[in-house]
This record gives C-alpha cells, structure tokens and sequence, in this order.
C-alpha cells in the first residue's frame, strides 16, 4: 500500500539516524509526500497522506506543537518528523500522548542530518513506489477481468504477493464516487488508507468499478475484521457524517479465483445497502449467498412477485402487515406465540392474519415445500433486485 511508514524507518534507522518516538499505531501509513513546514498555514493544503516535515523553528512552544499535530490528524497526514537538536531539544509529553492516542507517526532525526539529502532521497523512494503501485492496480484489475491469463498478470504481481496463497476482496463503497473528479476522489483514497492502519505490503488498495477495492493476501479474516472496525472508528472520529459502505469476500486459493473473490464482495455490499448496514461479511449472509449470486434478477423479481402479490397488494390497500406476520412466522417455524412476542401483539391477532393470509394465497402452508418456496419469496423481497450489469463493467 504505497511508500509506508515502516518502510521509511528501514531505509533510515541507521542511514539518518531515524527514530519513532510516538504513534507507532500508525506504522502502516503510506506517505504521498514530504512536505517541509515551519508554519501551520501550508497544512490546509494538505490532501492526505502528506509527511509533515519540520526543523522546528516555528513549533518551539508545546502550545504551538500540539497545534501542529491536531491540524495534522485533521488533514489525514501521513506522520511528523521533527529535526531535533537545536529549536526543540525534547518532545513534550502531551505531544506524545496525543500521537499515540491518534495513531499519528511521530518521528525525529537529529539535527546533523541533512535535511535536503534526506527529503531528496525518501521523495524519489515514494515516487518509485508510486510507480509500482500502479502497475500492481493494472495487474490485480487484469486478474479480475480475465482470470485465464494468468500468466500474464502474475509476472507482475509474484515479486509482491504470494500469487498461490489466500485472497480476499473488501470493496468500500460510498454515494458519488464514479462522480467524483479524479483529484477528489484520489484525496478521499489518501484518507481511507490513512484509516485503514496496521496493514500494509500484504495488501493493495486500488479504484476499480466505482468502488475502492482492498486486496489482502495471506491475512486471517479475523485480522481483517479488526483492521476494519479500526477502520470505522477513525471514520466516525475523523471523518463524522461520512458514509461509507463495505463488503467482504471470503478467502479464495490462488490469484486466479480474485474475480470469485471480487463477486464475492459485491454481493456482500450489495446485501449491505439493501439491508442499510455499513459492512456485511459474505460468510455471513447465509442463504442470501445463494439468492445474491444469481444474476437474472428478473427471474428472482418474477418469482417473488408470482408468490406474493395477493399480500402486497392486500398491504397496499389496507395499510396492513400480512407480509411481515408471513415472514415471521415462517421464520419462527409456525410459533403463534414467537410472531406475537416479536410484533408486540395479541396472539389472536396473529391467528385472524394467518387464517386471512392462506386465504389469500390460496395455500395451507402445511408442507416444508410451501414453507420454504414462501420463506425463499419473502427473503427475495428485501432485495433491491438492481440489475447487476448496472454495478459491474465485468
């Protein structure tokens, strides 16, 4: 996932004398650029994933250093690196607390190092890493569109990835993104990275088909399930008001199964918007793993409507709730007593709607078969039934 933290501290732990002092939390960021500030105005510039880098000249007052930080978090960046030695010897413990507390990367390199020679050296390291990140995206894009050029696409992606090993797609989904100018859209993805912390080379984040697309290989899925509730955190501390949806893949052997994996988690997200939740884990979607991998969405809307329509339109007109007293009692295995505890309502009622339900139907809901094909209808109808081909170039 670009030029990272991590990666920055191994080129100059020893080469510049490079320390993290706080907000090891954040060791997985990537960093766009270096930029070099004395003064807190150039930050409202900053589009995400910058490394603010400082002599110190301007921060020498805690006050005025935890200003910094705060603006820092605030515009997604990257990390501090502070040049210490002359205009700040210490680093204040309220700095520190509040970099840890942030995940914000704060590091130093003492004041004989070069500044120059260092930024010149880390920004071609960045640059080159952005090079190979793009060709990493092309590949991972060919692999999902034509699985059976294999050879093609993994001559790319083996120097980085262990291409016979595990795979899983998270698509992060949010109004507008095909909208978007590239500019906009390209800082809004500089700050999902930022918040998607503690994983880095095992992994490649990319824009494909209206969504940003998370690739990871070789990670357990719980690890994954943490990184993203880690994920929402800073979305909801930093980023208040933003929606972003996300759907899950589950793991899938060999690069060559990325497209399964890929369809995997546009189902998931898919059932995530349909039901109005912010994530949903494919292995988790029990039945609806089956109904949502079906791509003749008008078989499925025919055969919901061909099942239901007498409730619907009893509903309609009566303004009542036939369908869901259905649902819950097929679901509840046919408990009177489960359908009215569930409702808040008298079981008699729930009797009276039965009886006026098969009526409808024309069915005595006897049979496992007439339960499941009904339980199989009602399942179908919170669907949003989208034709596939409208969230899918493939």
């Amino acid at each position: 996932m670009g030029f990272t933290i991590e990666d920055m501290l191994t080129v100059s732990r020893d080469r510049y004398k490079m320390k993290i002092e706080a907000g090891s939390g954040g060791w997985a960021n990537s960093i766009s650029w270096l930029m070099m500030l004395e003064d807190i105005t150039i930050t409202h510039n900053f589009r995400g994933k910058e490394l603010a880098v400082t002599t110190g000249l301007g921060f020498q007052s805690e006050e005025k250093l935890m200003k910094l930080a705060e603006q820092l978090v605030k515009t997604h960046a990257s990390g501090l690196l502070i040049n210490t030695g002359k205009y700040i010897l210490s680093l204040p413990e309220s700095l520190c607390k509040y970099c840890n507390e942030n995940d914000l990367p704060l590091l130093t390199v003492p004041w004989d190092v070069i500044l120059a020679d260092m930024i010149k050296d880390l920004s071609v390291r960045i640059f080159l890493q952005s090079d190979t990140d793009e060709q990493i995206s092309n590949a991972l894009i060919h692999a999902i569109e034509d699985p059976q050029a294999r050879e093609i696409y993994s001559k790319h992606l083996l120097p980085h990835f262990d291409v016979d090993g595990t795979f899983q797609i998270i698509l992060l989904y949010g109004e507008g993104l095909d909208t978007m100018d590239t500019v906009e859209r390209r800082r809004l993805s500089y700050r999902m990275q930022v918040y998607l912390s503690n994983i880095t080379h095992n992994a490649h984040f990319f824009y494909y088909d209206s969504s940003f697309v998370l690739m990871v290989n070789d990670v357990e899925p719980e690890y994954v399930r943490d990184v993203l509730d880690r994920f929402y955190l800073n979305l909801h501390r930093r980023m208040p008001g933003t929606k972003i949806v996300v759907g899950v893949s589950d793991l899938v052997t060999d690069i060559s199964r990325l497209r399964t994996a890929y369809r995997r988690a546009q189902e998931a997200l898919h059932m995530a918007l349909d039901f109005g939740k912010d994530r949903q884990y494919f292995d988790q979607m029990g039945i609806y793993r089956l109904l949502y991998s079906i791509s003749d969405r008008e078989l499925l809307q025919s055969f919901c409507e061909d099942m239901l329509h007498p409730l619907l339109e009893y509903d309609r007109e009566h303004d009542a709730l036939y369908l869901e007293t259905l649902e819950r009692y097929l679901k509840n295995d046919g408990s009177i007593r489960a359908v009215s505890e569930e409702m808040y309502t008298h079981r008699n009622t729930v009797l009276y709607r039965m009886n006026n339900i098969r009526n409808l139907l024309g069915v005595q809901l006897d049979t496992q078969e007439e339960k499941t094909r009904y339980l199989m209808a009602c399942l179908i109808h919170h669907m949003s039934l989208r034709d596939v081909s409208e969230d899918s170039a493939l």
